[in-house]
């Protein structure tokens, strides 16, 4: 099991900035992409940004300019880094993760995990 837990949420003011935090923990697993998405209530879930391979980068274009991924060298965090914070950016946010993992028999399989989300709120 892959375990995900984020950190920094908060309540800001528009204009503001954050930095959110996530780690991932277990034994045996292979981060390929990690990636932020957030939830606000009465609306889907989306992707705010992704990291692929620690180093390929992916973001909503309504967040373009006013954030940015990135992740350790260990490849097991990755932080997003928020500006400009707008109250539509009030919501869940969401660590994500997909991978490999081996098995106890030695063969990987593929894995996907979230973690329990961290609350971003933004007030004017």
């Amino acid at each position: 099991q892959v375990r995900l837990v984020e950190s920094g949420g908060g309540l800001v003011q528009a204009g503001g900035s954050l930095i959110l935090s996530c780690v991932a923990s277990g034994s045996g697993f292979s981060i390929n992409t990690m990636a932020w998405y957030r939830q606000a209530p009465g609306k889907q879930r989306e992707l705010v940004a992704s990291i692929t391979g620690g180093r390929r980068t992916n973001y909503v274009d309504s967040m373009k300019g006013r954030v940015a991924i990135s992740s350790n060298n260990a490849g097991n965090t990755v932080y997003l880094q928020m500006f400009g914070l707008k109250p539509e950016d009030t919501a869940v946010y969401l660590c994500n993760a997909e991978g490999t993992m081996r098995e106890a028999t030695g063969w990987t399989s593929p894995f996907e995990a979230w973690g329990q989300g961290t609350q971003v709120t933004v007030e004017t």
